[in-house]
C-alpha cells in the first residue's frame, strides 16, 4: 500500500517574501510583562508561552503550576496539551505514508481489518484519509477506558465497533476524536510499536525534543502543571485530579509537553519536514498535504477554523494562510498558531481560568505585530438581529453521547438544551443555553462558560450532501431525529 504525494510543495511551503518584515525583533522583556499582565487579568493560575520566530525561540512563563503549592511556572514546565495530540498523531501517519507503509485513501478496515462501525457499508468505505480531516463521520464523544496496559487501544477500537457515526461518511466535517485514536491503533500496527513509543522513536527523538512525552509517570521529571477548575470571574481551584483521560485517549488528547518543545515541534513542519539537524522527518510533500485545504467548515468560530487539513486546522486571515490546532484537558487549554509568511509560531499553554480570554488577547497582539496578521472580532450576535425562520430548526438532534433540543421559550426566543447521555451521562448536569441569531442559520449560545469561545458559544445549523440537517456545536456534527 504506497501513495505519491503530489501537492504543490512550493506554493504551500514558500509564500512571496514580499509580507515579511525585515527587522524584527521580539522585546522578551515587554512581552513577558504583557503576559503577566493579562494572566492577572483573566485569572489564569499559570502559562507558558514560547514564540518561533524565523528559526529562534523564546520562551516566556508567569503564574504558578499549582495555586495550593505556590510552585512557579518555569519555561522547562510541562502541561496537557489535550487535542493538540491529533496533530502529532496525523504527523506520525504521514510519515508512514511517506514511507510507503501506508495509502492514505485506503479503506481503514485495509489496514486494520478489526476497525468497523454499526454501518456496515461505512465501515467498507472510510478511509485514512477521512479519519485525517474529520470527515469519515466518527464521533467524538466516546470515552472508552482501556485500561494502562499497551493494549489499551486494541480495546477502544474493538469498543469502538457498536459507536455510531455523526453523519455517513464523506457527507461532512464532524470533529472526531475516535477517528483519531484508530488513526493511533494503524501506528501501531504499522510500526510494532505502541503509540507511545512510536511518538517518542519517529518524532520526539528525531527532533530533539525532551520535554515531550505521553505518560504521566515520565511528567514527573519535570515542573508538571496542576489543572485548575472554577467559575469565571475569580481565581479556580485545584482540580480534583490532574488528569482524567484514560491512557487509550493518548492519540486523540494527550501530549503532555513545554511550550517551547511544541514551537519546536511547529518548526519542523515551517522548515519544511527537516529537523534541526538536518534529518528529515517528512517530505516537502507530505507537509504541504497537511495544511492542504481538505474540507470547509460550517463553523467557523469555535477555533476560528476557515478549514481543515490533515489534521491541522487552517485560518485564512484576510487573505494570510496560517495553520494550527487548539487543545483542553480537564481544565487545562493550550493553543497552537502558525504563520507561514512570517515564519512564526505561537505556543500557549495554561492552566485554567479564562485561558480562551487571555489566548485571543495576547495572540491578537502577538500576530498584528509579528505576523501584520488581525484576528477576526470575538464571536457575538449581530448588533441587528436578522429575520429568522425558527420553525425548521425546531426539535431533537442526537449522536454518541449527546443530546440536543432545540425549543422556543415563553416570550418565542430560541433556546438550547445541551444533554450528556450514554457514556456521558456523568460527564456534566445539562446546560442551559438561550440562543440570539447572528445570521439565519448561526447563532450565538450564552450560558455555556468562557471555556467555549471567547464569551458565546457557535450553534451553527447546516445541511449535508445528503439532506440531512445537523446542529453544529463544538464542530460536532448532530443529526435532526424528531
Amino acid at each position: 500500500m504506497t501513495e505519491t504525494l503530489s501537492w504543490n510543495a512550493d506554493s504551500d511551503l514558500h509564500p512571496p517574501l514580499a509580507r515579511r518584515s525585515p527587522d524584527r525583533r521580539f522585546d522578551v522583556d515587554r512581552w513577558q510583562r504583557r503576559l503577566d499582565e493579562l494572566c492577572h487579568h483573566h485569572h489564569v493560575p499559570g502559562a507558558s508561552l514560547a514564540v518561533l520566530l524565523d528559526g529562534q525561540v523564546h520562551e516566556l512563563a508567569s503564574g504558578v503550576l499549582h495555586r495550593g503549592t505556590g510552585v512557579a511556572v518555569t519555561p522547562d514546565s510541562v502541561f496537557l496539551s489535550g487535542s493538540i495530540a491529533k496533530v502529532y498523531t496525523a504527523t506520525l501517519i504521514m510519515r508512514l505514508a511517506d514511507e510507503g507503509k501506508l495509502d492514505l485513501n485506503a479503506p481503514v478496515v485495509d489496514v486494520l481489518p478489526e476497525f468497523a462501525t454499526p454501518d456496515a457499508e461505512a465501515t467498507r468505505t472510510i478511509t485514512i484519509r477521512q479519519l485525517l480531516s474529520h470527515t469519515g463521520g466518527v464521533t467524538n464523544d466516546f470515552n472508552f477506558d482501556g485500561g494502562r496496559g499497551d493494549d489499551c487501544l486494541a480495546r477502544y477500537v474493538s469498543a469502538a465497533r457498536r459507536v455510531a457515526l455523526d453523519c455517513p461518511p464523506g457527507t461532512a466535517i464532524s470533529y472526531g476524536g475516535l477517528g483519531y485514536i484508530v488513526l493511533g491503533r494503524v501506528i501501531e500496527k504499522l510500526t510494532g510499536l505502541t503509540w507511545d513509543q512510536a511518538l517518542k522513536s519517529l518524532l520526539f527523538e528525531p527532533l530533539g525534543l525532551e520535554r515531550s512525552m505521553t505518560l504521566p509517570e515520565e511528567a514527573l521529571r519535570f515542573p508538571v502543571a496542576m489543572s485548575h477548575l472554577g467559575e469565571s470571574g475569580d481565581y479556580p481551584d485545584p482540580a480534583p485530579s490532574w488528569d482524567l483521560m484514560p491512557r487509550s485517549m493518548g492519540p486523540a488528547g494527550r501530549v503532555i509537553v513545554s511550550a517551547g518543545d511544541m514551537a519546536r515541534f511547529a518548526r519542523m513542519h515551517l522548515d519544511g519536514g527537516l529537523a534541526p539537524d538536518g534529518t528529515r522527518v517528512l517530505s516537502t510533500d507530505a507537509v504541504a498535504a497537511m495544511r492542504h485545504r481538505a474540507v470547509d467548515v460550517p463553523d467557523k468560530w469555535t477555533v476560528s477554523a476557515d478549514g481543515w487539513g490533515l489534521g491541522w486546522t487552517l485560518y485564512d486571515w484576510d487573505g494570510i494562510s496560517g495553520y494550527g490546532h487548539d487543545g483542553a484537558a480537564i481544565g487545562q487549554y493550550a493553543y497552537l498558531r502558525v504563520v507561514p509568511h512570517a515564519n512564526l509560531a505561537l505556543a500557549l499553554m495554561t492552566n485554567g481560568g479564562a485561558a480562551r480570554l487571555l489566548y485571543a488577547d495576547l495572540f491578537r497582539d502577538l500576530l498584528t505585530e509579528l505576523a501584520d496578521v488581525t484576528m477576526p472580532a470575538p464571536f457575538a450576535p449581530a448588533p441587528v438581529p436578522p429575520p429568522i425562520d425558527l420553525e425548521p430548526l425546531l426539535g431533537t438532534y442526537r449522536r454518541e453521547g449527546v443530546v440536543l433540543t432545540v425549543s422556543r421559550t415563553d416570550d418565542g426566543s430560541p433556546h438550547l438544551r445541551y444533554e450528556f447521555v450514554d457514556d456521558m451521562v456523568d460527564m456534566s448536569p445539562p446546560l442551559e443555553m438561550d440562543l440570539e441569531p447572528v445570521t439565519a442559520t448561526v447563532f450565538a449560545a450564552s450560558g455555556a462558560g468562557p471555556s467555549f469561545s471567547e464569551d458565546y458559544m457557535p450553534v451553527v445549523f447546516s445541511t449535508l450532501t445528503n439532506g440531512t440537517q445537523v446542529c453544529y456545536v463544538g464542530m460536532r456534527a448532530t443529526p435532526k431525529v424528531a
